[in-house]
């Protein structure tokens, strides 16, 4: 292990096992260069796995794009999923390079960036170091923070999830008693809420021959020096004996034309991840998402505007 002083960092060995899978796949590629970028990718994400796992960080090595044929052949990436987190890319550097290599196709959808560094003999790296974002496709290594704080950040989003996963299985609503008329007071008829208002957006669920119950709830956002409210509306349409359709939408309040911009409608998985969302620009009178459930699965809505957010949970 490397010296741990002010800037901590890591170095050992690259495992023979590990050496051996990156020469394989080194060997599919169609051009040496592309060989060669594979071979780094999959050693960088190789070691980093292993430092995560002696620090008992879970990972999913297989779930990761860069274990993709497929991911492989098309982008340059080299990411590591870690479980109910997200993916962290780990970039490889050359033994005396002094910048990081960070594609566009990797420069989204990751909660963080390692460099590592890979030795001419592909038999021992280095983690340089970390950073949360990147903006560039050049990053310097003297802007990279300290190893440690990688897993101090990995530990503070693994909380975060956590909380999120405990407020989801707080207070569920039990979407299908709708059906059988129990429902919660703040839970409203949709011309209750809307009046006049074009009370629904296009959806083929609602040209159906099924039975569909909508209701909608006035959500309040409340900012630093504002408050905005909006109406959520679920619709719910059995499609057979054990699948729901649902439809979630977002409308502005009697006397509102449009929604706030940037507004964002985001459906949650039991995990607390998301697995659909949707974003208001200046002019939306309404957004909405769609999507299928079988009975008894849960799902959350949170809605966030600005420094704003809140979140219902339901179980279908």
């Amino acid at each position: 292990m490397g010296n741990q002083t002010a800037f901590l960092t890591f170095s050992g060995i690259i495992s023979p096992s590990a050496r051996q899978f990156a020469e394989q796949l080194c060997r599919q590629q169609a051009t040496p260069k592309k060989g060669e970028q594979v071979r780094l990718n999959t050693l960088a994400v190789s070691f980093v796995n292993s430092y995560l796992q002696y620090m008992s960080v879970e990972t999913d090595l297989e779930a990761s794009d860069c274990w993709n044929p497929v991911q492989q052949l098309l982008m340059d990436v080299a990411d590591l999923s870690i479980k109910n987190i997200g993916s962290l890319e780990c970039r490889p550097v050359l033994e005396g390079e002094e910048f990081v290599y960070v594609p566009p196709e990797a420069q989204s959808n990751r909660i963080g960036y390692v460099a590592v560094q890979i030795s001419k003999s592909y038999r021992e790296a280095k983690l340089l170091g970390f950073i949360k974002e990147v903006s560039t496709d050049i990053l310097a290594i003297s802007q990279l923070s300290s190893l440690e704080k990688l897993l101090e950040y990995l530990t503070q989003l693994n909380t975060a999830k956590l909380t999120v996963q405990s407020q989801i299985s707080n207070s569920l609503i039990q979407l299908t008693q709708w059906f059988d008329n129990i429902i919660d007071n703040s839970w409203q008829e949709i011309e209750a809420l809307l009046s006049t208002q074009a009370i629904y957006a296009d959806s083929s669920l609602r040209n159906t021959k099924h039975a569909f119950i909508s209701r909608g709830k006035l959500i309040e956002l409340r900012q630093r020096k504002t408050e905005q409210t909006v109406v959520l509306v679920v619709t719910l349409t059995p499609e057979n004996e054990s699948e729901m359709d649902v439809i979630v939408e977002i409308h502005p309040t009697k006397g509102e034309i449009y929604l706030p911009q940037n507004l964002q409608l985001k459906i949650l998985d039991l995990e607390g991840a998301c697995v659909m969302e949707a974003q208001t620009r200046s002019t939306n009178k309404n957004i909405q998402l769609q999507f299928s459930g079988e009975i008894g699965e849960h799902f959350s809505v949170k809605l966030v505007l600005g420094d704003s957010s809140t979140i219902e949970s339901f179980a279908i």
